[in-house]
């Protein structure tokens, strides 16, 4: 069976993506390391949100899960020269979203935010866009947080 280079891609990014494709399945999926920066957790919702759109796939909710999470990631489980990994795929229109960092001793918790607060309300959010989330422990010192969401299906091409 042959498979499309664009529906998987996987890439090491600092600030700027340098993309290799490497088809290896049948499903749409990408997998990116990025610096643990706010840019990249800018760029990890960028990138979703276009190979989203390349796969016939349009998700406000998935832009707005991705951003949390990456934003938390560079946020409360950055380690200085430690990347954070962003992965993503799609099987029977259900988005699966993986950010992994490396900070398996610091696990999301819920905390009620201040009235007042800019911030504080990330899983919140993810909690009501999302389907299901979790967390899954790593190897130490790693942990991966996780959400799916269901996606429209794509249009059918005429």
């Amino acid at each position: 069976m042959a498979t499309d280079a664009s529906h998987h891609s996987e890439c090491r990014a600092s600030g700027t993506a340098g993309i290799t494709a490497q088809p290896t399945s049948h499903f749409p999926h990408f997998s990116v390391l990025l610096s643990a920066t706010p840019r990249s957790a800018r760029l990890a919702r960028l990138l979703t949100d276009a190979h989203l759109r390349d796969w016939g796939y349009d998700s406000e909710a998935a832009r707005h899960v991705i951003a949390e999470l990456a934003t938390n990631a560079v946020t409360h489980g950055r380690v200085p020269g430690r990347d954070f990994r962003l992965a993503f795929y799609v099987v029977g229109h259900t988005l699966r979203i993986e950010v992994t960092d490396t900070r398996g001793d610091r696990l999301p918790q819920h905390q009620p935010p201040s009235p007042d607060a800019e911030s504080g309300r990330g899983l919140l959010i993810v909690e009501a866009l999302a389907d299901r989330w979790g967390v899954s422990e790593d190897r130490f010192p790693r942990k991966t947080v996780w959400a799916e969401l269901r996606l429209v299906p794509p249009e059918p091409e005429i």
